[in-house]
């Protein structure tokens, strides 16, 4: 058996763990050992198909999935909210981790030069592969189980992404729902303490002439930023705009 030979069984073996892993089945396991196949083993072997099609294939799969889940998950959040946080989702450092996570490195097939690199750890070549590995599961299951896959994967991150504010801008979306809720914007007050070098800031957001929420930060856009938030957060667990929080 030749070198190459035990490479592809090898990585056929991988493949099936992966699968295992993933809970998904593929009929056509070569598709996902194509997946898994970069472009330095193929050259290196002198094979003319790589992953890249199939990355290409499934970063838009992925992209209409978390499109969906966002779309579902954060009913009130206007379309440039959401296409931020699709771009944090999906941005090569969060497919990377989850690739991470599902042990997709040590299944991929790398070249030498890339092997002695460590490409199965760089962050690219996973975010890519995990792409691969998404599209080979829609071509041969289809885009309900491809679905079933991302959202099992992705549905944990996504309020995390958002909670951590990577990309909401919580005054922007404050402003909008206060709009739709009260018919008017909020408004800020704020206080500073401290020597001029160290100043802390404490900023309030009033709505129908009740304090929403307070934030505390050493500038005083960031403390009105945390201010919005939490009056978002309130805002967000009552459904009903006259559900006011004790004024002080």
């Amino acid at each position: 058996m030749s070198g190459t030979s035990r490479a592809q069984d090898d990585v056929v073996h991988r493949a099936r763990v992966l699968l295992a892993r993933l809970d998904v089945h593929i009929d056509d396991v070569t598709l996902l050992v194509q997946a898994l196949t970069h472009r330095s083993w193929a050259f290196e072997n002198a094979v003319e198909t790589t992953n890249e099609r199939l990355e290409f294939l499934g970063d838009a799969v992925v992209g209409l999935v978390v499109t969906d889940l966002l779309f579902t998950l954060f009913p009130d959040q206007p379309e440039g909210v959401l296409a931020k946080l699709r771009s944090a989702a999906v941005r090569s450092e969060t497919l990377a981790e989850l690739a991470r996570q599902q042990h997709i490195g040590e299944a991929v097939l790398l070249g030498h030069g890339e092997t002695k690199a460590n490409g199965s750890t760089k962050a690219s070549i996973l975010a890519d592969t995990f792409e691969a590995v998404i599209g080979a599961v829609y071509l041969d299951q289809g885009f309900a189980t491809a679905y079933d896959v991302v959202e099992r994967l992705f549905a944990p991150l996504l309020p995390t992404i958002a909670r951590q504010g990577v990309a909401l801008d919580y005054k922007t979306s404050l402003q909008e729902l206060a709009a739709k809720r009260f018919g008017e914007l909020p408004q800020y007050t704020s206080e500073a303490t401290g020597p001029e070098h160290q100043k802390d800031f404490v900023a309030d957001v009033w709505l129908d002439g009740l304090k929403y929420g307070s934030g505390q930060a050493a500038s005083k856009k960031l403390a009105e930023q945390r201010a919005a938030e939490a009056a978002y957060m309130t805002l967000q667990a009552s459904p009903h705009a006259h559900d006011h929080p004790n004024a002080d």
